[in-house]
């Protein structure tokens, strides 16, 4: 579906030649001399990059049609997750690349919002935060409460966060799914 740049919205997907975007942001820019224009940063959604673009007011991109789905990871089959649909009940294995991060934040049986286009999944979307269980950390010890410190803690995902130092392994805690940080105990 074509439309004009003048149309264009923060999150939209765009078919261009050099592969698949969504805009991050636009600026329509009306200089005192020549024609207005429209200045992006696009994102691509396969490669992560991210691309500064000026297009002629008016311009025809088109636009990528992204469907959403709500699926449930069932289990890691190698280099693939495997996604049950949560209405049709039909399974797909997706490539761990085309999951970016997620799966560093995906154990079995939660929810995930996979977005497609045509019959690829180009994106994740995760909940802001998820609970995880700490696999492997160094014991706390009594008195461990030292404004600010830190020390690494392997999650059972295999993700690595920093968390205080009174947090042991077997604890639950709550992990920003957007930066990677600790967030509290669950």
């Amino acid at each position: 579906m074509a439309l004009s740049t003048n149309d264009l919205k923060n999150g939209m997907a765009l078919d261009l030649p050099e592969g698949l975007f969504t805009v991050i942001e636009f600026q329509h820019v009306k200089p005192g001399k020549g024609g207005a224009f429209v200045r992006t940063k696009l994102r691509n959604m396969r490669t992560k990059a991210v691309l500064e673009r000026t297009f002629r007011a008016d311009e025809r991109v088109e636009q990528a049609l992204i469907e959403k789905k709500e699926m449930q990871f069932l289990y890691r089959e190698g280099e693939r997750f495997v996604f049950m649909d949560n209405v049709s009940y039909d399974q797909v294995a997706v490539d761990g690349a085309a999951l970016g991060q997620a799966p560093s934040y995906l154990k079995e049986g939660d929810a995930a919002i996979l977005q497609w286009y045509g019959n690829e999944v180009v994106d994740v979307d995760l909940p802001a935060a998820v609970e995880l269980t700490v696999a492997e950390t160094e014991p706390g010890l009594q008195g461990d409460r030292v404004s600010g410190a830190r020390k690494p803690a392997t999650t059972e995902t295999g993700l690595v966060v920093q968390v205080p130092l009174f947090v042991n392994p077997g604890d639950r805690i709550k992990v920003d799914t957007r930066s990677g940080e600790y967030l509290t105990r669950a």
